[in-house]
């Protein structure tokens, strides 16, 4: 009897569109919570897809929020739960080239991750609340965008 093939996969990628849409609705509660910051979104590779940095950001938030973006959306995980992790005596991430700092958290399109949003400002907690709202957001554009054909 012939074999049952699995349905061949459909990947979700981030468009450099819906890229700017996450970063714009961070940029906007950046201003609203008065954190600047530096915002980077990439791919479910952690490939820089989308950047910027705030007015009054220190020198060291760009490379912080790549970091981020780039850890969450490897992990597929808010990078909250990785410092979480090390905090717990998972020492080895230190070691694992990703950024174990809160701030990162993964952008969704449907339950799939298609990247993730990372931001470096003078705040963790403001960080962790910029990049839930942006992914918030992205999620809810995502939701409302008929699939492609």
């Amino acid at each position: 009897p012939p074999r049952a093939v699995d349905p061949p996969l459909t990947l979700k990628v981030i468009s450099e569109a819906g890229a700017q849409r996450a970063l714009l609705a961070a940029e906007q509660e950046a201003e609203r919570l008065h954190a600047p910051c530096a915002i980077a979104v990439v791919d479910s590779s952690g490939i820089l897809v989308a950047f910027l940095k705030m007015d009054n950001v220190r020198a060291g938030s760009p490379d912080l929020a790549i970091g981020k973006a780039r850890t969450s959306a490897l992990l597929q995980r808010p990078s909250a739960e990785t410092e979480d992790n090390v905090d717990k005596g998972r020492v080895s991430f230190i070691t694992s080239g990703l950024m174990t700092l809160r701030g990162g958290v993964p952008l969704l399109a449907g339950k799939q991750v298609v990247g993730a949003i990372g931001i470096a400002g003078l705040n963790k907690d403001n960080d962790v609340a910029i990049a839930q709202a942006a992914a918030a957001a992205f999620a809810s554009l995502s939701d409302a965008q008929p699939p492609p054909h």
